[in-house]
């Protein structure tokens, strides 16, 4: 296949998973996925294998998703698939780590074969049990969990499942409406990809798939095999809800013979009694993201560049949460994955990476009831700290790095919910110094307007360990988390009252390199 006809072919594509990602984030109902875009699209070929995703999404999600295709097949007796079957799952060490996260993949039909499937992942407001915090103590407090079923039947809704659903949860219009959100959008894309191989007589995309897929592994083993030789180590340290200190520690080692960067994360904590622990497909996500972003960040980011970067996780490792380890705030952890990676990579490629940033995003949900009775559950909305330094550029502030996730407009939050923001500004000064300064952080200041008692899940990091600097640049300031003046460290949900005021300070980035 020549370069003109497969950059035709691969616009084409895009333009399939950009459109089926803007159709999600339209129909949706939710304002996480709506406004924040905590979503993932992907579009894989017959043999489950990711080809293209949207350019709209986090990594822990799109990455995970990658991985999440094949586990669904795995389970499910291909053969037996139909026109309008819709796959679902919510499983955490399948897809995307905790039960919030639903996975939906729809087989796209030609005729009477299956020629590849669209697959979504997108956080749900609520999935029973817990909410979104660290309190719960086994994975069974956290809510429902959904395994892998036939959400549709031949166009059919599987009204049993569709009953289990709104009875197990909060919210179940949200739900429900952010679930056809994601059926809808794979339809839209299996007309799309049909439209595809109609322009240009395809039969089915394997040989395109192929094409993309070996081109983009062989691309990235090209750029691995360019780097010397050798491991380099790295360690990240940070605090997490109830004070407890988490060590990342990893030894990133390089065979460029092989074209592959093997990723140790052996030495790091272990397994956490909190809602905090990892599974391997978020921490394969975040791990694969920072190699790739560093090191060819142009190229299409599907099963082949993704195939060259390999993990090792010891057994009793935070990173490695087997059943049933509590998982439901696993982004307090998963998100700062990147940086231990990147402080051995900065041995390498020095000039390519990041200073450690505030790390994961410090997620709120509150639980109540209006000033009219009507009870309410919010969707997570997140806050982020201030991303580090660069080589050659400052860190930027309030940036959600690494998962990109934007913020919910304050006044998309005060509609949907009574809740009221007294401030809401940059934080001057908590970016670390150096050559190229660390990103600020951010102040909120919120209120509740629901004359009663309320619950808030909140789990910020960084109030206590720094964000270090890089090459000789100034640590990040740490966090505050504040109620009614007073600093505390929530470790599980909070009983609140009408008149209460949270104030959050989020961290500041690292710096980079001396002054």
């Amino acid at each position: 296949m020549d370069g003109a006809q497969l950059q035709i072919l691969w616009s084409n594509l895009i333009g399939i998973v950009s459109e089926q990602a803007r159709a999600l984030q339209r129909i949706a109902f939710s304002p996480i996925v709506r406004e924040a875009g905590d979503l993932a699209n992907g579009l894989f070929d017959a043999r489950a294998r990711m080809v293209a995703q949207a350019v709209t999404g986090t990594p822990g999600h799109i990455n995970s998703l990658a991985a999440a295709a094949a586990n669904l097949l795995d389970k499910t007796d291909v053969s037996a698939l139909r026109p309008g079957d819709v796959l679902i799952t919510n499983d955490p060490w399948m897809s995307a780590g905790h039960f919030f996260d639903i996975t939906v993949l729809s087989p796209i039909f030609r005729g009477d074969r299956i020629i590849g499937y669209a697959g979504s992942t997108i956080h749900h407001t609520d999935i029973g049990g817990y909410g979104i915090g660290a309190g719960a103590r086994d994975i069974h407090e956290e809510g429902l969990w959904i395994p892998v079923l036939k959400l549709y039947e031949a166009g059919v809704p599987n009204a049993t499942l569709f009953d289990i659903i709104t009875r197990n949860v909060r919210t179940p219009d949200a739900l429900l409406g952010d679930l056809g959100a994601q059926v809808s959008s794979g339809m839209i894309a299996a007309k799309r990809l049909n439209a595809l191989c109609d322009r240009y007589g395809f039969d089915d995309i394997e040989t395109l798939s192929d094409e993309i897929i070996s081109r983009s592994e062989a691309a990235t083993r090209a750029c691995i095999g360019a780097l010397p030789a050798g491991t380099a180590h790295g360690v990240s340290r940070f605090d997490v809800p109830g004070g407890e200190t988490i060590e990342l520690r990893c030894a990133v080692t390089v065979e460029p013979e092989k074209g592959e960067i093997v990723i140790d994360f052996t030495g790091s904590s272990a397994r956490s009694p909190m809602g905090i622990n990892v599974v391997p497909a978020y921490t394969h996500a975040y791990a694969t993201f920072a190699v790739r972003s560093t090191l060819d960040p142009d190229l299409p980011n599907n099963a082949g560049s993704l195939a060259p970067i390999r993990l090792v996780l010891p057994d009793n490792c935070i990173l490695n949460a087997k059943y049933p380890s509590p998982v439901a705030a696993r982004h307090v952890v998963g998100m700062y994955v990147p940086f231990p990676i990147l402080k051995g990579l900065a041995q390498i490629v020095p000039d390519r990476v990041v200073a450690e940033g505030s790390g994961a995003v410090w997620t709120m949900q509150i639980h109540g009831r209006d000033a009219q009775g009507q009870a309410f559950t919010s969707s997570m909305f997140n806050y982020s700290g201030g991303m580090g330094a660069r080589a050659t550029k400052p860190g930027l502030p309030a940036i959600c790095y690494p998962t990109g996730v934007s913020a919910v407009p304050v006044e998309v939050l005060e509609a949907a919910y009574p809740i009221e923001f007294r401030c809401k500004q940059l934080e001057p000064g908590t970016g670390g110094r150096g050559a190229q300064p660390g990103g600020d952080g951010q102040r909120i200041v919120f209120r509740m307007r629901t004359g009663t008692p309320w619950l808030l899940n909140a789990v910020p990091s960084r109030l206590e360990v720094a964000p270090e600097g890089l090459a000789g640049g100034g640590d990040g300031a740490v966090g505050r988390f504040e109620v009614n003046g007073m600093p505390i460290r929530p470790a599980g949900k909070l009983e609140m009252q009408p008149d209460d005021e949270v104030t959050m300070i989020t961290p500041g980035g690292g710096g980079f390199g001396a002054l």
